[in-house]
C-alpha cells in the first residue's frame, strides 16, 4: 500500500522538486508559488476541514476529480468562486499528490505571465529596450 501523506511536508518536497516553485505563505499559511501565482497552501479558511490542502486546478479539472473521489477532494461555498480544490492530506497517498501537483503547475504556468527582467522596458514596437537610471 502506498504512503499516505501527513501533511505540508510532503506537499513541499514534491512541489519544489516543480520548476520555479518557492515557498511561502498565504493568509499565514505555508504555501507554494510558481513566479508568486499560488499553485498550493494549507487551507486557512474556516469552512475547510483541518489539514487540507488548497491546490490551484481549473474548473472542469476540479469537477472531475471531485466525482471520481469525493472522500479525498472537495469543495465548500468559500472556494467555489476560485479554481482550486480541497484535498484532505491524510486520504491522499504520494503518487496522486504528484500528479496533482504537477497538473496545478500546467495549470498556473499556462496562465501566469513571465515576468521581464528588470532593467528593461517595453517599447511601443513591441521591443526591449534599457531603461536608463
Amino acid at each position: 500500500m502506498p504512503r499516505r501523506a501527513t501533511g505540508f511536508d510532503v506537499a513541499r518536497e514534491i512541489g519544489l522538486e516543480l520548476p520555479d516553485v518557492e515557498e511561502s505563505t498565504m493568509y499565514g499559511a505555508p504555501a507554494l508559488k510558481v513566479r508568486g501565482q499560488l499553485l498550493a497552501c494549507m487551507a486557512s479558511h474556516k469552512s475547510a476541514e483541518p489539514g487540507s490542502l488548497v491546490v490551484r486546478i481549473g474548473f472542469e479539472d476540479r469537477e472531475a476529480l471531485i466525482a471520481d473521489d469525493p472522500r479525498t477532494y472537495y469543495v465548500k461555498p468559500h472556494y467555489e468562486g476560485y479554481p482550486a480544490v480541497l484535498v484532505r492530506l491524510a486520504l491522499i497517498d504520494r503518487d496522486a499528490l504528484r500528479d496533482l501537483l504537477q497538473s496545478a503547475w500546467r495549470t498556473v504556468t499556462a496562465s501566469a505571465p513571465t515576468r521581464r527582467p528588470r532593467g528593461r522596458k517595453r517599447t511601443a514596437t513591441g521591443r526591449e529596450s534599457r531603461v536608463r537610471r
